[in-house]
C-alpha cells in the first residue's frame, strides 16, 4: 500500500507536463502545468502524541542497618558505576564484633578437628563429637552474620547512573531504610505516552517507532502497555524504550503514521478552488477541454490534500487551479 509520504514524493517527482492548449474562437494559446491523477484506496496520516521521558531505573538508595553516616563520596550530578561505593557508615562496632566472631570461629574449627582425630582412636564419645560440631556451626553462622553486617555498612550503586538527589550529610545518625541518595539510570530512558486504545491496536510490541525530542529524531521500541485504562478513559499508558540516554523529564512526541481507508487521491493545495456547499473544485483537461470537477477534502496538511469526487485516474489536473485559467480567460467549463 502506498503511504502518504511516498505519495507526496511521487507527486513531487512526477514530470509536470507543460501543455499548449488551443481553444477555438475564445482566446489565444496558453501554457498550463498539469499532473496525472492517481486514485488509491487508502491514505496515511501522521499523528503526534506527547509523552514524558523517564529514566528506565530510578532508586532512592538507603542503608539496610541503622548507624552513623561516616562518609558520602558523591554529590548531585556525579556519574556512578554499578557496584561503586557511594557512602559508608561508621563500622567500628561491627568490625570489633566481627573480630570476636572470627576468633570464636577459628577456635571452634580447631577443636572440631582435634575431636575428629581423637574419635578415630575411640578417645571421645559421640556426644562430645556432636557438641564440638554444634559449636563450630554456631560460630560459623555468627561469623558469617557479622561479615554481612560489615558489608551493609557500605552503600553501593545498583546500576550505572547519575546522582539525582542527596538527602543527608556525613555525621547524621540514621535508621535503616532512610534514603541517602537518589540515583537514576544513565544508560537508557523510556517515553511514557498515553494513547487512545484505537491507536494502540495498530501498534506491535517490540517494534520501533519514531519520536521527536526538540529538533532531533530518535527511534524507540514499544516494550510495555498498561493492562488497564487510566481513570476509566479510552486510553492506556504505552512505554517505549530508547537505546540511549536523553535528559529525563523533557517532553517528547510520538509520531505515528496511521492508515485510513478512503478512496481518493493526493493533490497540491494550489490546485484547489473553493466551491459551493463546502465542496472544492479541481480543473482538469479532457479531450483538450477544461472541465471543473467537484471534490471533498478528506484530509490535508501544509501543501497537499487527500480528496475524492468526480476525478478518475488518468485525468490531467491543472496545478494552478482557477487562477491559471481565469487569468488567461481560457475556461470552457462543463
Amino acid at each position: 500500500m502506498i503511504n502518504k509520504i511516498s505519495c507526496i514524493k511521487k507527486l513531487r517527482y512526477i514530470p509536470i507536463t507543460v501543455l499548449t492548449i488551443f481553444f477555438s474562437q475564445h482566446i489565444s494559446a496558453q501554457s498550463v502545468e498539469v499532473l496525472k491523477a492517481q486514485l488509491q484506496e487508502s491514505y496515511y496520516v501522521t499523528k503526534e502524541f506527547p509523552g514524558i521521558l523517564h529514566p528506565r531505573q530510578q532508586s532512592k538508595i538507603s542503608f539496610e542497618i541503622p548507624g552513623k553516616v561516616a562518609s558520602i563520596f558523591v554529590d548531585i550530578g556525579d556519574d556512578v558505576k554499578k557496584g561503586q561505593v557511594l557512602a559508608e557508615l561508621d563500622s567500628r562496632e561491627i568490625t570489633a564484633q566481627l573480630k570476636q566472631a572470627k576468633a570464636r570461629f577459628d577456635l571452634s574449627k580447631l577443636i572440631l578437628k582435634r575431636v575428629k582425630d581423637l574419635m578415630v582412636d575411640g578417645h571421645v564419645s559421640d556426644q562430645q563429637m556432636d557438641e564440638a560440631n554444634s559449636e563450630f556451626l554456631s560460630a560459623q553462622s555468627q561469623y558469617e552474620f557479622y561479615l554481612v553486617k560489615l558489608d551493609q555498612t557500605k552503600l553501593v550503586s545498583p546500576f550505572n547512573g547519575v546522582v539525582q538527589s542527596r538527602y543527608l550529610d556525613s555525621g547524621t545518625v540514621i535508621n535503616s531504610g532512610a534514603p541517602i541518595l537518589d540515583v537514576i539510570d544513565s544508560d537508557y530512558v523510556e517515553a511514557h505516552v498515553t494513547l487512545p486504545i484505537a491507536y494502540l491496536d495498530k501498534l506491535n510490541l517490540n517494534e520501533e517507532y519514531e519520536f521527536k525530542v526538540g529538533e532531533n529524531t530518535y527511534n524507540a521500541v514499544l516494550t510495555r502497555v498498561a493492562p488497564m485504562s487510566r481513570t476509566g478513559s479510552n486510553s492506556k499508558l504505552a512505554i517505549f524504550q530508547f537505546d540511549q540516554f536523553i535528559s529525563p523529564g523533557v517532553v517528547t512526541k510520538l509520531k505515528l503514521k496511521i492508515e485510513e481507508n478512503a478512496k481518493g487521491l493526493w493533490v497540491p493545495l494550489k490546485s484547489l478552488s473553493q466551491s459551493d456547499q463546502g465542496l472544492w473544485s479541481l480543473y482538469t483537461i479532457r479531450n483538450n477541454i477544461v472541465t471543473k470537477d467537484l471534490v471533498e477534502i478528506i484530509y490535508f496538511d501544509d501543501n497537499y490534500a487527500f480528496v475524492n469526487g468526480t476525478i478518475v485516474s488518468g485525468d490531467s489536473i491543472i496545478l494552478g487551479g482557477a487562477s491559471k485559467i481565469v487569468q488567461g480567460k481560457v475556461l470552457d467549463s462543463q
